[in-house]
């Protein structure tokens, strides 16, 4: 049985950095470290579609309490 010990998180990063510009070539590396994340986007495009449907005051009200909103009609 042979003993693995862990790289360093630098040397890690470098190993695979290495890799990937060794079997897809540095331009090709780049583009997939580059890529967006899928869940990333559909998330972000969740969050703007509540943004959009989204009644300021209501959630205001509903954050802050009901004093917010008669603070807000006092000055």
């Amino acid at each position: 049985m042979s003993s693995e010990t862990l790289m360093t998180k630098e040397r890690l990063i470098r190993q695979a950095t290495d890799s990937l510009i060794e079997s897809l070539g540095i331009m090709e590396a780049t583009r997939f470290l580059t890529l967006k994340r899928q869940g990333r986007l559909e998330s972000e495009e969740r969050h703007r579609a509540w943004q959009g449907e989204l009644d300021k005051e209501a959630f205001f009200a509903e954050v802050f309490g009901a004093e917010q909103g008669s603070k807000a009609g006092e000055e």
